[in-house]
C-alpha cells in the first residue's frame, strides 16, 4: 500500500475510533448518571414510605405485620411523578398489603436483605417497560416486613438508544468530512515525497543535477535537505571520477602522441647506422642521440603522468642555456625533417631560460613536428632563441599552409584540428598544441601564434629568464 493511502486510512481510522470511543463513553456516562439519579430518587421514595410507616407505628406500637400492612393501605405519598405505589411483603415475598399496584414481583429481592440493608434490582417487562425495584426491611415484634416500591426508567433506555442513533449518523457525516480532510492532508504530506522520488528516479537515469525544494524545518524538509546534500556529493564524486578518467585518457593520448617524436629520432639514427657506411664520429653522434632520446622518452613518460594524471604543478625549473637546449632538440628532430625534405635552421643568442628541459623539449618538438606537417612540399623551418625584456623567447617559423584567422583561438584546444583529414593521415590527434599551452603555462610563460593562410606560421614561447650569463649564441642549419 502506498504511503498516501496509509496516511489517509490511518487518519480516518484513528479519528473514527477516537470519536466513537469518546462518544460511546460520553453517552454511557450520561446514562449511568441519569440511572444513579433515578436510584437515588427510588431510595428517597422508599425512605419517605418508611418514615410514614414509622409514624403509624408511633401511634400504635403494638401493630402486628398484618395489622400494619392493612393500615398501610391508607398511606399516600405523592411526588413530582405522581402517587407512589408500594407493597409490604413477608420473607417469602408474599404480598401482605400496600397502596396501589406494583407492576413487578419481588423476584427474590426480599429474601436477600437482612435487617438494616436495602437494595434494588432492574426488571424489564415484555412490553418494553423497565422498572427499578427497591426493597428495605422493617423489623416488627412478630417478624420482618419488606417495604417495596418501584420506579419506571424505560425512558432512559429509549433516550440512550436515540442518542446512539444520532451519534451514528453524526459519525457518518464526521467520517466523510475527516476523509475529505485526510485526502488533502495526505496529499500535502506525500507531495514532497513524490518530488523526492521523481528526483531520485532522474538521478538514477543519470541526471545528477537534480535537486528538490526545501520548505520548512520538519522531518520531510530535513529529508529533502539530506537528499540535496547526497545528490551534491554524488555529483561531485562522479565529476571527480570523470575528471580522473579524462586525465587518464588524456595521458594515454598525449603519451601516444609524444612518444612518436623520440621514436622517430631513434629509428632515424638507427636506420642511419644500419643502412649507410658511417664514420666513428657519426656512430658516436648517432648513438648519443639514440641514447639521449631513449632517456628523454623514459623521463617524459613519468613527467607526462605527473602533469596530466596527477596534475602536478611543482616541477623544478632551472636555468638552461637556449643554445645547447635548442640544438639538442634540433638534433633529435633532424631525421624526421630530413625525410620530409625540410631544412632546419637554428639561430640562438646569449640567453638562458628557466625550464624543465624534458617538458619544454616536448613543446619544441611538437612545434617543429607541426611545422613539418604543414609543409607538404618541403622548405625551411627556423628555430630561434633570443632574450627579451623580462625573459627570453623561443620561436618556430615555417613556410607551410598557415592557419585561418578564425581558427587561431581554437588550435590550442584539446583534440581540435584545423584540417582533420590531413591531420589524421599524418597521425595527428589534436593534442600537440593543447599540451604545449599547458606546459608553457606551468612554466609561467605564454604561447603566442601568428599565421596567415598560404604564408606560414610563427609560434613564440615566452619564458622566464635564467639567472646566469651564457656564451654567445651560434647560428647553424641542418641541411635537408
Amino acid at each position: 500500500m502506498k504511503l498516501f493511502w496509509k496516511l489517509f486510512c490511518s487518519m480516518v481510522l484513528i479519528t473514527a475510533l477516537a470519536c466513537s470511543a469518546g462518544g460511546y463513553a460520553l453517552i454511557n456516562a450520561q446514562f449511568h448518571a441519569s440511572l444513579d439519579r433515578e436510584v437515588a430518587a427510588l431510595y428517597e421514595e422508599n425512605d419517605l414510605l418508611r418514615f410514614a410507616l414509622a409514624q403509624e407505628l408511633a401511634f400504635n406500637p403494638l401493630y402486628t405485620r398484618q395489622e400494619l400492612a392493612k393500615a398501610a393501605g391508607g398511606i399516600t405519598i405523592t411526588t413530582g411523578q405522581g402517587t407512589v405505589s408500594f407493597r409490604l411483603s413477608d420473607e417469602a415475598g408474599t404480598p401482605l398489603g400496600g397502596s396501589g399496584t406494583l407492576p413487578v414481583e419481588a423476584a427474590g429481592l426480599t429474601g436477600q436483605l437482612t435487617a438494616g440493608q436495602r437494595g434494588w434490582v432492574m426488571e424489564a417487562l415484555g412490553d418494553g417497560r423497565v422498572y427499578l425495584h427497591a426493597a428495605s426491611p422493617l423489623a416488627l415484634e412478630d417478624g420482618i416486613l419488606y417495604l417495596e416500591n418501584c420506579r419506571e426508567v424505560g425512558e432512559l433506555f429509549h433516550s440512550r438508544s436515540g442518542q446512539y442513533r444520532s451519534f451514528f449518523s453524526l459519525m457518518l457525516v464526521l467520517t466523510g468530512a475527516v476523509g475529505i480532510l485526510s485526502l488533502a492532508v495526505a496529499a500535502m504530506l506525500a507531495r514532497p515525497l513524490a518530488r523526492l522520488s521523481a528526483a531520485a528516479k532522474k538521478m538514477a537515469e543519470g541526471e545528477l543535477g537534480q535537486r528538490v525544494q526545501v520548505n520548512g524545518d520538519d522531518e520531510i524538509a530535513q529529508l529533502a535537505a539530506d537528499f540535496n546534500l547526497m545528490a551534491h556529493r554524488i555529483q561531485r564524486q562522479v565529476a571527480e571520477l570523470k575528471d580522473a578518467q579524462r586525465r587518464q585518457e588524456d595521458f594515454i593520448a598525449s603519451f601516444a602522441h609524444e612518444i612518436k617524436t623520440p621514436l622517430t629520432s631513434i629509428i632515424g639514427y638507427a636506420d642511419l647506422l644500419r643502412s649507410r657506411p658511417v664514420t666513428e664520429d657519426q656512430v658516436r653522434e648517432s648513438a648519443g642521440y639514440i641514447f639521449g632520446e631513449g632517456r628523454r622518452l623514459e623521463a617524459l613518460s613519468r613527467k607526462l603522468l605527473d602533469l596530466i594524471v596527477l596534475e602536478r604543478q611543482d616541477f623544478p625549473l632551472r636555468p638552461v642555456p637556449l643554445d645547447a637546449f635548442l640544438r639538442r632538440v634540433a638534433g633529435a628532430m633532424e631525421p624526421s625533417l630530413q625525410q620530409a625534405g625540410i631544412r632546419l635552421t637554428v639561430r640562438t643568442q646569449a640567453a638562458a631560460a628557466r625550464m624543465e628541459p624534458d617538458l619544454m623539449g616536448t613543446v619544441c618538438a611538437n612545434l617543429l613536428d607541426n611545422a613539418r606537417k604543414a609543409m607538404e612540399n618541403g622548405g625551411e623551418v627556423l628555430l630561434e632563441g633570443f632574450p627579451e625584456k623580462g625573459g627570453c623567447c623561443v620561436e618556430v617559423t615555417d613556410q607551410g599552409k598557415g592557419i585561418p584567422a578564425g581558427e587561431l583561438d581554437r588550435v590550442t584546444e584539446a583534440f581540435y584540428m584545423v584540417d582533420k583529414s590531413r591531420a589524421r593521415a599524418q597521425g595527428g590527434a589534436g593534442l600537440g598544441l593543447a599540451l604545449c599551452r599547458r606546459i608553457v603555462e606551468l612554466h609561467g610563460g605564454r604561447l603566442e601564434i601568428q599565421s596567415e593562410p598560404g604564408q606560414g606560421t610563427r609560434v613564440r614561447v615566452h619564458l622566464q629568464g635564467g639567472d646566469e650569463p651564457w656564451e654567445t649564441g651560434k647560428t647553424g642549419s641542418f641541411p635537408s
